[in-house]
């Protein structure tokens, strides 16, 4: 085969490849009488987690311009001792009492919404197919609905404006750095399977001191590298354990909680650190300690509706609506971020 000659072509050049293999983009092909060809779709390949790490607000509603909480915090004032508890006299007549106040924290829910939009021409085209157009195109509003959530609920959407971040980049969750290991490095990938575990054991103990001893974060997201290292590194020459199954088995949460520490990876962490670029491998990576509950942090959105189907001409479209928030860290202190490791 030769390429096309695009000039003296005429419109049958803009619909075919230079082997005159494809014929449009409704997935019609020429198949010649000895190819086997595969009728499989065979789909993007993407990565979606938040289903796994987080929980959604689900009260909100389309209608909704902003989602609400409160924030309670109480007082008291001590009584006749400077211990600050609550003592008094057999002839009080001036008692102290709490007091309660009560914040709230407003924000935007952001309308999301793309068209799905194909013709009648490229329906019968594709019917012929075996691959009809229009549950393609629905298929593919599905997987960018999900990828922009995955997206807003991890690290938000900097562009849209600088409060707009998520569970893993929020200005209200502190970060440290990780430690020096004795090789001199702060990365995980040179440090022993001991200095490891001390790194995620800080990084919880810190959360659980912010919260007075309160809660102890039950899980851990890490990027994609630092898992397969921990999970592929043996401990000992035996092959007895990998560091992964070490750090599980000797983790502060077992003692804290009575389970193991949930350890997981996302994409989302590569990168992600004080200094780094998210995505970027060799930046700063970050690791992230928290309990998934919906009561400190969760992510409000709304379900997804849709206009009725409308006929334009050869078009037929409908267009698919929700709303997308801003993740609702209840409690920072119930997060905490370990950078560089």
């Amino acid at each position: 085969m030769t390429m096309l000659d695009f000039a003296s072509a005429g419109p049958l050049a803009r619909m075919a490849t230079y082997d005159r293999a494809t014929q449009d983009s409704t997935g019609v092909f020429f198949v010649n009488e000895l190819e086997r060809m595969d009728q499989t779709l065979h789909e993007p390949q993407v990565n979606i987690t938040w289903q796994r790490d987080f929980d959604l607000r689900e009260d909100v509603t389309i209608g909704d311009d902003s989602s609400s909480y409160t924030i309670s915090t109480y007082g008291s004032p001590g009584g006749l001792a400077s211990t600050g508890i609550n003592w008094m006299s057999k002839d009080a007549d001036a008692i102290t009492g709490p007091s309660v106040d009560i914040g709230k924290v407003a924000q935007p829910l952001i309308p999301w919404g793309t068209e799905v939009r194909y013709t009648q021409l490229e329906i019968e085209s594709s019917k012929l197919a075996g691959r009809p157009i229009d549950a393609q195109k629905y298929a593919a509003m599905q997987l960018k609905d999900q990828m922009d959530t995955d997206q807003m609920i991890y690290i938000g959407d900097s562009t849209y404006g600088t409060g707009y971040t998520g569970m893993a980049n929020s200005a209200a969750v502190s970060a440290a750095f990780a430690a020096v290991g004795a090789s001199g490095s702060t990365l995980w990938v040179n440090k022993t399977p001991s200095e490891i575990l001390a790194d995620i054991d800080a990084v919880c103990v810190n959360s659980w001191v912010a919260t007075g001893g309160a809660v102890f974060p039950d899980r851990v997201l890490i990027p994609f590298a630092q898992e397969a290292y921990i999970a592929s590194q043996l401990i000992s020459a035996a092959g007895s354990a990998s560091i992964l199954s070490f750090v599980m088995a000797n983790s502060l949460c077992n003692r804290r909680n009575g389970r193991p520490l949930d350890i997981q990876s996302t994409k989302w962490m590569l990168g992600l650190g004080v200094g780094g670029t998210q995505g970027v491998a060799g930046t700063v990576d970050r690791m992230m300690a928290y309990t998934r509950n919906l009561n400190f942090q969760r992510y409000p959105m709304t379900g997804m509706v849709r206009t009725p189907v409308q006929y334009r001409s050869q078009f037929i479209a409908a267009t698919y609506m929700k709303k997308l928030g801003i993740s609702e860290i209840v409690y920072p202190e119930n997060s905490y971020y370990l950078d560089n490791i």
